[in-house]
Formats: structure tokens, C-alpha cells, sequence
């Protein structure tokens, strides 16, 4: 039962961070995806300060903030202008 808890908050999570950050979803597969490695991005940096999520909203807050995160980092490599060799 909890990893169906993980796939639910990582598909919210996803979803809210790409309506956030591209301003329209990813796709079905693609918010499962962000969201839970963008839950796993934010335990780990929520982890510097001492903070672990106790309660499922806890851990959609987690999920959502390294999510934004992830596709913050993944905007900027995409946007990166390429130079010639």
C-alpha cells in the first residue's frame, strides 16, 4: 500500500511543479517521474535542515519543493547557450 502512496504523491507533486514551473503538465509518466525523484531531491535537501515529513502532506510539500527544483535544474541546463569548438 505505501508505494501506491508514493506513485499518488509523486503524480500530484509532478503535476503541481510542471503547473508551476512550465506552466502546463508533463504528461501521466513524465509527473510519476519528476515527482519522485523530485521526492527524493527534496528529503535529501530538507535533510540539511533537519526537517523530515511526517504526515502525507509533509511529503507532498517534500516531493513538490524538489521538484520545482529538478525541473529548475533541468531549465537551466536546457537553456544553457552552447558555444563552438
Amino acid at each position: 500500500m505505501w508505494f501506491l502512496w508514493y506513485i499518488l504523491i509523486g503524480l500530484a507533486a509532478g503535476w503541481l511543479g510542471s503547473l508551476i514551473m512550465k506552466g502546463s503538465g508533463s504528461g501521466f509518466f513524465w509527473n510519476i517521474i519528476i515527482g519522485i525523484i523530485g521526492g527524493v531531491l527534496g528529503g535529501w535537501i530538507f535533510s540539511w535542515f533537519g526537517w523530515e515529513p511526517s504526515t502525507r502532506f509533509g511529503s507532498l510539500i517534500t516531493a513538490l519543493v524538489g521538484a520545482i527544483v529538478l525541473l529548475w535544474i533541468v531549465g537551466m541546463i536546457k537553456r544553457r547557450p552552447r558555444t563552438r569548438a
